[in-house]
């Protein structure tokens, strides 16, 4: 080679070791993670969207996409989208993922930051119906999904409530209709996600003031809501992504929660059916709700209690048979949490 080619060689090799550790990062370094949602792109979905559109993600060397999940497919589906290896992390109900653990130890997906500190499960009835306390659902019509996750809570709010359940009608029909018969009166009472039932019966002409919202975790029941999950694949190849991801989240999350108003916005970005007034509403419900509980102003976002936790698995026993419940415990695992100072 000659001398002058060496000296060009040499030139060109230094220059591209220079950039390589002096230049920004590329977009193509940037860690994918594919993100799926447990139901429709709603208000409450809200935090996620902002974490885009503020570029909070970005910022944490992340280019997250979020997909939505189709609730007819049910409460495990997110789930199984993660076990599938189809998707790095995900939105949940930590319950689901209790029961699916427990049906599938060799799958031991793990819940890393509580978002329903309270769940949304709910009973919606109608005053009219002469139902204004759990007590008296009895004798009464409850229309309810089997596959729904809150109905599958039911016998524990029942128990807990002094329901007498063999006094109580279930009326089994798919979640699109269970509104419109409660609307019709064709049902006294429905089960479903608070922020979506009640924000829909109220779009369906039902009068507010004829509506009598039943919140489970306001009767006795321990259970927490959703929580963000992630893949086991992903947790060990890319733990240091998981957590910029939950990073992120937490600072969309305190911004949604001090300006719902313009946060909902992302959610309608990505929704064209979407009303602002309704979107809204559904988040000011779960933050009021599910997300800002007396618990979380007191420890902050996204943890967990251990013991109201082994309380809760107490009263999930009241409805699933478990195989392995001594194992359930496990199936959150904080050490991806933000500091304590962030949340």
């Amino acid at each position: 080679m000659a001398i002058s080619d060496l000296m060009r060689h040499t030139r060109s090799a230094a220059l591209a070791l220079f950039a390589a550790l002096v230049l920004p990062a590329s977009a193509d370094a940037e860690t994918v993670i594919h993100f799926t949602l447990d139901r429709k792109i709603d208000g409450p979905a809200a935090p996620f969207f902002l974490a885009i559109d503020k570029g909070y993600f970005k910022s944490e060397g992340l280019d997250v996409s979020i997909d939505a999940a189709n609730v007819a497919n049910g409460p495990f589906d997110p789930i199984k989208r993660l076990a599938s290896g189809g998707y790095d992390m995900g939105v949940a109900d930590l319950n689901s993922l209790i029961k699916f653990r427990d049906g599938n130890p060799g799958t031991p997906i793990k819940a890393l930051f509580i978002v329903f500190d309270k769940p949304p499960y709910a009973i919606i009835a109608r005053k009219s119906r002469g139902i204004a306390t759990p007590k008296e659902l009895e004798g009464k019509k409850l229309g309810a999904s089997s596959a729904g996750s809150t109905f599958a809570h039911w016998p524990i709010f029942a128990k807990l409530n002094g329901i007498d359940a063999a006094k109580v009608t279930i009326e089994n029909v798919g979640a699109p209709v269970r509104g419109p018969m409660l609307a019709a009166g064709e049902v006294d009472a429905i089960t479903g996600c608070s922020f979506t039932s009640y924000v829909d019966l109220k779009d369906h002409g039902v009068p507010p003031d004829d509506l009598v919202l039943l919140l489970m975790a306001d009767y006795g029941v321990e259970l927490y809501g959703d929580a963000i999950m992630v893949a086991p694949n992903f947790a060990e190849e890319k733990p240091d992504a998981v957590r910029s991801f939950l990073r992120a989240y937490v600072k969309a999350l305190k911004d949604t929660v001090r300006d719902p108003v313009h946060a909902v916005d992302a959610v309608l970005k990505r929704n064209d059916e979407a009303k602002k007034n309704t979107e809204l509403e559904r988040l000011r419900m779960a933050i009021r709700d599910n997300i800002v509980t007396p618990a979380v102003k007191a420890n902050g976002y996204g943890a967990l209690d251990p013991q109201r936790l082994a309380v809760a698995i107490d009263q999930l026993a009241f409805a699933y048979p478990f195989k392995a419940k001594d194992k359930a415990a496990s199936v959150f695992d904080p050490s991806f949490l933000p500091k304590a100072a962030e949340r």
